[in-house]
């Protein structure tokens, strides 16, 4: 069976499944989104992305296309007629379809899409063995990072750029060399100190869900977290280098712009760190690495 998406109150087959040329997604990139991890056929982290995607909405003053409990219905659903175990779930919320004029329509209802794909999530078990490379990338973005919004060229250049160099990730880098995040994962360092280094929430960052779960789960297991800005000096110079994301929990960064991070392998605070996400996932979902 081939796969099945929902789009404003209809599931049919993805390759039929179509939004008006005049939905403002599709015109002026006026819309949010949401990933969210599917292990065992379970949502991971799902009332943190139900929050996020209204937030987003709202700084926006995009309307809700449904209630929370709504959403979730027709998101299990739609993972279950996939028969979806391990996925991620996509879902999009747009202003909606009006002819095209920059300023907002009035009594325009948003355009909501589902779409739900296979995901191998083992595969981050061998990446989290040997560790993985990231490159720096100007900082190109607009300055509301912190939405998570459909205009995303930015970041596929970013990413596009990190493909071609043979890396996993770009970590975007602004005029004083200060790391805000990746082109889709937030950035870390561990200093020399065993302190865990992150950028702080604000307009400079996406607040990833998993860079909350793995704050918390770090302080309840008495381990350092400072919410601070850091360089690209600074991160070549720290004793270990990760990033995080729903689709990578958290992955060791052995080299930044072909150069290596403390000794060019994993280290031991990443590797904990990484357990213990897993354990929060197994706990969510019953869900292991093997």
């Amino acid at each position: 069976m081939g796969r099945i998406a929902y789009v404003d109150g209809q599931y049919g087959p993805l390759g039929e499944a179509a939004v008006s040329v005049e939905d403002r997604g599709f015109q002026f990139a006026d819309g949010v989104y949401e990933v969210c991890a599917v292990l065992n056929g379970r949502l991971l982290d799902w009332p943190a992305h139900l929050e996020r995607l209204a937030r987003s909405r709202g700084e926006l003053g995009i309307g809700a296309p449904m209630s929370d409990r709504a959403l979730e219905l027709v998101a299990k659903h739609l993972l279950r007629i996939n028969f979806a175990d391990d996925a991620l779930l996509y879902i999009q919320v747009t202003r909606g379809a009006a002819r095209r004029d920059h300023p907002f329509p009035a009594r325009i209802r948003p355009t909501l899409v589902m779409t739900v794909r296979p995901f191998d999530f083992r595969q981050r078990i061998g990446q989290q063995a040997t560790g993985i490379s990231v490159i720096t990338h100007p900082e190109i973005r607009w300055a509301r990072r912190d939405i998570k919004s459909v205009a995303l060229l930015p970041n596929v250049l970013a990413k596009q750029a990190a493909k071609a160099a043979g890396a996993f990730e770009a970590w975007f880098v602004d005029g004083d060399g200060t790391v805000s995040e990746g082109g889709s994962t937030n950035a870390w360092i561990v200093d020399r100190d065993g302190r865990i280094v992150t950028h702080p929430n604000g307009h400079d960052i996406l607040p990833g869900v998993m860079r909350a779960t793995l704050i918390r789960i770090a302080r309840e297991a008495q381990m350092t977290v400072v919410e601070r800005a850091f360089t690209r000096d600074e991160a070549l110079a720290a004793a270990e280098a990760f990033l995080t994301s729903t689709t990578a929990p958290c992955l060791p960064i052995v080299r930044i712009d072909g150069q290596p991070v403390g000794d060019g392998r994993p280290g031991p605070v990443t590797a904990r760190l990484a357990a213990l996400l897993w354990d929060e996932v197994a706990r969510q979902t019953n869900w292991r690495p093997r």
